[in-house]
């Protein structure tokens, strides 16, 4: 029988097996997906695939610089006991370097891509996955880079629980660099400046405002200078640049930073398991469900 691609493409969904294993247990038992799984699962290689099903949503985020690149990561694990685990820490250490070397596209090229050990990047989180026992994905990333005279600033909060990677651009000081990324993980903005924030996004919150104070019964005549006032408050909330500095609240994070001589060009901030939907699971029924397997 004729193995096509979708045919391993599908049991590679169901085990979690690589591409190559998955073709070879498809030729081994003619095209029979419930007896090459069956067949995966003897050669312990589908042991991941029990695994699959399961909402990872625990982790870490990770930042690594060298030289003028540097990444930023999110692994999730299923628990944060196992995220702590010095395996899945060298796995996190093992894909940013290869993500910083190679500076993938997007998630689909960086999976399909191949490691130094010869496996693909896929199939290295995979073999992860049966030494460590539960299931780990690379679920974001982003690499940047610098010029000489430019500066990133990496801060990882609660041992990665979150990570920021920010560039300050027309300064050195990675120092000051690093203080704004601190900053960053603890007010959590959404933008650097009020350049960035759509025009839709203004229009909605403007609306938004309006009715709440004409709801408040405040009189038409001075609810637009109001809204204008409680709009740059907004501002405040969602554009870092706009907020008061965590170490001297007296200052702008505008600034300071423009105190360094340089500007913020950007910045990347991940909060582990941020909308993953965590399942709710009854303990004894997970119990009983392991048992009967």
């Amino acid at each position: 029988m004729a193995i096509t691609a979708q045919m391993v493409k599908e049991l590679r969904e169901k085990t979690g097996a690589g591409m190559l294993d998955c073709k070879k247990a498809l030729q081994e038992t003619n095209g029979d997906m419930e007896k090459a799984i069956d067949f995966l699962r003897e050669k312990g290689i589908a042991k991941a695939a029990k695994k699959a099903d399961r909402v990872a949503a625990e982790g870490t985020a990770y930042v690594l610089t060298e030289g003028n690149d540097a990444v930023i990561l999110e692994v999730n694990a299923e628990t944060d006991f196992v995220a702590k685990n010095e395996g899945f820490q060298t796995l996190v250490k093992e894909l940013a370097n290869h993500l910083l070397k190679n500076k993938p596209a997007n998630l689909d090229e960086a999976l399909a891509q191949t490691m130094e050990n010869g496996a693909t990047v896929s199939d290295h989180i995979t073999a992860a996955i049966s030494k460590i026992g539960e299931k780990i994905s690379l679920r974001r990333f982003a690499v940047k880079t610098k010029t000489d005279q430019d500066a990133f600033g990496a801060y990882l909060h609660l041992g990665g629980r979150i990570g920021v990677l920010t560039v300050l651009e027309g300064s050195t000081n990675a120092d000051a660099a690093k203080d704004v990324a601190m900053h960053i993980a603890a007010l959590n903005p959404k933008y650097v400046s009020r350049d960035e924030v759509s025009q839709e996004e203004v229009e909605h919150e403007r609306q938004v405002l309006t009715q709440q104070a004409l709801n408040e019964g405040k009189p038409e005549k001075i609810v637009g200078k109001m809204v204008e006032g409680r709009l740059s408050k907004y501002f405040e909330e969602v554009c870092v640049l706009d907020q008061a500095f965590v170490k001297n609240p007296d200052q702008k994070i505008r600034q300071f930073v423009e105190s360094t001589g340089g500007k913020l060009r950007e910045f990347v901030r991940y909060e582990v398991g941020e909308g993953i939907e965590k399942r709710e699971e009854n303990f004894a029924e997970e119990v009983m469900n392991q048992i009967k397997k």
